[in-house]
């Protein structure tokens, strides 16, 4: 693993054409067809919000789409869910960024057991999603509050990379996480889907068909992605037909009734809700009908800031039975500096055990400019004590 990534290494050529696929397209500058702070939807027109919220909290499935590194995308999905929890206080609350084996996690952080860090920590929060958890906790302490129930939606990614490599069928039932066959995509949705495994670079020299058969397995990852989740909700409804679901994911999960809706709706979920929230600057090409139930214009705020990149020890490293090993130094960085050597493996952080990649990072990217961290190493059998001392800010 590469420590000098901000999130998590997502290996292989499909998890990053996934990514493309799966975010939000880039902002075109233009005056926005969505009045901010308003509801509208998409081939209608302007709705209030009292009646939008009330289709929704009616809904046995209601899906807010986001695009994950969006603060303000995050900061509406807090008061739509606030805003839904008034109406129907009977809610569970479900996350993309979870796979299914850290479900006790969030039982137990919504039960009251579990200080914040002890929390990201027991559902691998860094290796499984990655992104700023500080975006995501005010609706983690939102459930938590309110005794509302977090569910974990997804599966792990080895399964679905396993897909894209082999082929759904190739996967054995005991490997799929009890994910069943996915109802097979609409024209649209394999249309998009195409276009994101045509635009990955290694696809430049030789353009691929759609006939290829690794597009199918490409597909089908991605369809097994939606299943996956559309399962997990479906159950809950199963086990509560009186709740109102509520899932948190992907924008392009949802869009125009495929992805995520699709499988809800071949799975018999028939009153089914997906909002969006809409930038100021985004594409009003993408604004037609059909896209959503409704979406929200987010009202414009100018760019903060720009924060200074994370710190950076300048090691690639990967995890063994006796820590973290160290493959190997980059010259002129800090670890070279604090005499971190490949092949040493490190045992402890800041006088804190470190057993994985996740781990160290955690410990890392609370370093300030200017601050020094203790590092304890495993040296040709022997340990060694070594500083890594970050540079003060210029």
């Amino acid at each position: 693993m590469n420590i000098f990534t901000a999130a998590s290494v997502r290996a292989g050529a499909l998890a990053l054409a996934a990514a493309a696929f799966f975010a939000v397209p880039p902002a075109q500058a233009h005056e926005s067809c969505v009045a901010e702070g308003a509801w509208f939807v998409p081939g209608g027109g302007k709705v209030a919000p009292q009646v939008i919220l009330g289709r929704a909290a009616s809904a046995q499935v209601t899906l807010l789409g986001e695009s994950h590194d969006s603060a303000d995308h995050h900061r509406w999905e807090l008061h739509t869910v606030a805003a839904l929890a008034a109406l129907h206080p009977n809610m569970v609350l479900g996350f993309e960024m979870f796979p299914r084996r850290v479900q006790a996690a969030l039982d137990r952080w919504v039960a009251g057991e579990s200080t914040e860090e002890e929390f990201l920590k027991a559902s691998d929060w860094s290796q499984v999603w990655g992104y700023d958890a500080a975006l995501y906790l005010p609706l983690f302490h939102f459930a938590r509050m309110h005794h509302i129930p977090m569910l974990a939606l997804n599966v792990e990614r080895g399964m679905v990379r396993l897909v894209g490599a082999k082929g759904l069928d190739a996967v054995p039932p005991e490997q799929r996480e009890g994910v069943n066959d996915p109802a097979e995509p609409g024209e649209n949705y394999q249309a998009r889907l195409f276009d994101a495994y045509s635009q990955h670079p290694d696809k430049n020299a030789s353009p691929p068909e759609r006939s290829d058969p690794a597009f199918r397995r490409f597909v089908e990852a991605q369809l097994v992605w939606d299943r996956a989740m559309a399962q997990a909700l479906a159950a809950a409804v199963a086990r509560d037909p009186d709740a109102l679901v509520v899932g948190v994911m992907g924008a392009r999960h949802i869009t125009y009734g495929e992805g995520v809706p699709h499988q809800l709706e071949n799975l018999g979920i028939a009153r089914v809700s997906s909002l969006l929230p809409w930038d100021h600057e985004a594409d009003c090409g993408d604004f037609s009908a059909g896209l959503a139930s409704a979406v929200y214009g987010v009202p414009y705020l100018p760019p903060a800031a720009s924060k200074p990149p994370p710190p950076l020890l300048g090691i690639h490293i990967e995890s063994v039975a006796a820590g973290i090993r160290v493959s190997s130094v980059t010259p002129g960085s800090i670890a070279e500096a604090a005499g971190l050597r490949a092949e040493d493996v490190l045992t402890a952080a800041a006088g804190t055990a470190v057993r994985t990649a996740g781990d160290l990072k955690a410990i890392v990217a609370r370093m300030e400019p200017g601050t020094w961290l203790p590092l304890t190493a495993m040296r040709a059998g022997a340990p060694v004590e070594l500083t890594a001392k970050f540079p003060p800010t210029k």
